[in-house]
This record gives C-alpha cells, sequence and structure tokens, in this order.
C-alpha cells in the first residue's frame, strides 16, 4: 500500500478534530503540522507523532516531502489554500466551505479543474454510515421514485456571537450540510422558502442571523421537502433525516450513543450525542480513508468543489428568501 506524505494545515478545534479522526487511517504518515500559531503546530504535531511543527504554511506546503495537503485552517484562508497546493502539484482534501461567496468559489473551481488535481471538500455526513447506506438504497431501486425528504439539524450549544457576526449566517454555515445531504439523496434542488427567527438569543438577531429556521426545497425531480435548523437544544446534538418514495422510506438518526435504554418507572432513560465530532466521529475516518484510496486508485474523489459551489448556492437562495421573505429559485443566484 502506498504511503502518502501529508501537510496539514490548522490545528484549531476542527484541525484538532482532523488529526485525531486521522490516527488510524492507513498508509497516511503526518509530515508537518502547520499553524500560524506556533503553539498551535506544535500540538498539532504532538498529536499525530508528526515529523514536525511549523508556522510557515506555504513552505509546508511546497515541500519537497509532502505527497498531499489537508487544509481545517479558518474559513477564510480556505480558497487560497486550496489554489497554492493543487499549482503546487498537491492533491486537496478541505474542510467545508471553499469560501463564502459564489465568485470566490467559481474562481478556485477553475483553477483545480486546470491543475487537473484531486480535491475533496470534507462534507462529512454522506460517509456516515446511516446516510451511505441510504444512498446504496436508493441507487437500487429500493425506495422507487423519491417524493419527499427531511431533514432535521440542531446544534446542542450555539457557536459564540463573534463567530456568528462571521459564519455567512446560518444556511451557509450550518444548514449548507442538509443541503449537500438533499443534493447528495435526492438531486438538485430548484427552489428554496426560508423562514427564521431569533428565538435562542437576541444577539443573533443584533448580528443580522437567526438561531431557528425553517427552509422548503423543491427538486429539479419533482420531489419536495422540509428542512429544520437551531442552534441550540437542551437535550443534545440532534440530527435526523428521512427519504420518502413510491415504495419505502428511509430515516437516519443518531441513536442512542450508549447501546442501552434502561426502563423504569413507567418510562425510559437513554443518551444523546453532545456534539458534531462526537455523532460523525466514523464519517471524519471514513471520508479520509476514502480520498486516500482514491489517490492511489487514480480516482477523482467527491464531493468536491463543484458540489461545494452547489450547495453554497442553495444556502444562498435559502439566505435571500429568508431576507426577501418570498421563494427563490437556485438559479437566479449568479
Amino acid at each position: 500500500m502506498k504511503t502518502f506524505n501529508i501537510a496539514f494545515l490548522g490545528a484549531g478545534r476542527m484541525g484538532m478534530t482532523h488529526l485525531r479522526n486521522l490516527v488510524g487511517v492507513p498508509g497516511v504518515r503526518v509530515r508537518v503540522v502547520a499553524d500560524p500559531m506556533a503553539e498551535a503546530a506544535q500540538a498539532g504535531a504532538a498529536a499525530v507523532n508528526a515529523e514536525r511543527a511549523s508556522a510557515d504554511i506555504a513552505a509546508s506546503i511546497a515541500a519537497p516531502d509532502v505527497d498531499a495537503v489537508m487544509i481545517a485552517t479558518p474559513t477564510g484562508t480556505h480558497a487560497e489554500l486550496i489554489e497554492q497546493a493543487v499549482r503546487a502539484g498537491k492533491p486537496v482534501w478541505c474542510e467545508k466551505p471553499v469560501a463564502m461567496t459564489l465568485d470566490d468559489t467559481q474562481r478556485v473551481l477553475k483553477t483545480v479543474e486546470a491543475s487537473g488535481q484531486p480535491v475533496m471538500i470534507g462534507f462529512m455526513r454522506r460517509f456516515d454510515p446511516g446516510y451511505a447506506a441510504a444512498k446504496r438504497a436508493i441507487d437500487a431501486g429500493d425506495v422507487g421514485r423519491i417524493e419527499r425528504f427531511r431533514a432535521l439539524s440542531c446544534d446542542a450549544v450555539p457557536p459564540p456571537l463573534s463567530f456568528i457576526k462571521t459564519s455567512g449566517g446560518i444556511f451557509v454555515d450550518m444548514m449548507v450540510h442538509d443541503f449537500d445531504l438533499a443534493r447528495f439523496l435526492v438531486g438538485e434542488i430548484e427552489e428554496v422558502s426560508a423562514w427564521g427567527a431569533s428565538l435562542i438569543d437576541p444577539g443573533f438577531a443584533e448580528a443580522g442571523d437567526v438561531d431557528s429556521c425553517v427552509a422548503l426545497v423543491r427538486f429539479a425531480n419533482g420531489a419536495i421537502g422540509s428542512i429544520e435548523g437551531s442552534r441550540r437544544t437542551t437535550w443534545g446534538y440532534d440530527i435526523r433525516t428521512e427519504v420518502a418514495g413510491s415504495k419505502a422510506k428511509l430515516i437516519v438518526e443518531g441513536q442512542n450513543k450508549t447501546p442501552l435504554l434502561i426502563a423504569r418507572h413507567v418510562g425510559h432513560e437513554g443518551d444523546y450525542y453532545q456534539s458534531f465530532p462526537d455523532r460523525f466521529e466514523a464519517a471524519y475516518k471514513a471520508e479520509m480513508t476514502y480520498f486516500f484510496d482514491c489517490l492511489r486508485q487514480g480516482i477523482m474523489p467527491a464531493p468536491n468543489v463543484r458540489d461545494a459551489l452547489e450547495s453554497l448556492r442553495v444556502a444562498l437562495a435559502a439566505t435571500q428568501s429568508l431576507q426577501l421573505g418570498r421563494p427563490v429559485r437556485v438559479d437566479e443566484i449568479k
């Protein structure tokens, strides 16, 4: 098995999550962990026994002993770093999103396509065992003609308001995962109608965002769907999806984290997942294994930059619908 030597960029919260999940992925060696904060780079390198830590991201990308680049830096840096890496002839895995705007994402897409380098974007839910099995069932015809899609995504704890102010809004930052799943499982989305409110913290409204939302979607194949989201629960991280068709309905949801129900006093008790690193640990590992398997086999991985572009387009349509108070066709978003 070919071993890939990688430069891992970014050792913040998401970077450390991905570094921990890299441990045990076969045929991968972290040569360098790079972060402008030297202490963060050192902590990341120590977590995976990397050969070195560096505060110089550009040099880490260009290093001759690096075969591929993984990016988990702040969102605003993704586009430039993807472009640097593919111009250096390095395959890339990057945390979502590619960029916050269509223009920047389209520019990156052109650069990537011109380079011919494999670039994968981290929409990890596609690799969750439940969602992967749902996709196989749909492709096998077990569901029949898809008629309805339903998704619910609720974070247990809201992010800090300092993050909300630069996040792009709930649809771009959070619900884009559900839009990506909708496209993955059902097909392209034609139209979105969105509503939202600040019911948890007035600071969201002050930041120009909402903390609770609903979007109705119409698919190009005629199916319809609903997507709900919230920045906070009082019970735990809550992700559920349904796909209903002419033959069957698929239900994907995280069961109890611990496979145990305690029944007593005419009731029962169990536990929930606490966060996305907790719920999707298997998916994170599976997507990374898949990425490096694709590199070994010479296959272009997915989801790719074009997937990121189209899911962002839907998220921006939902944001515009929320702001305008009317349905928005996705092809209006240029």
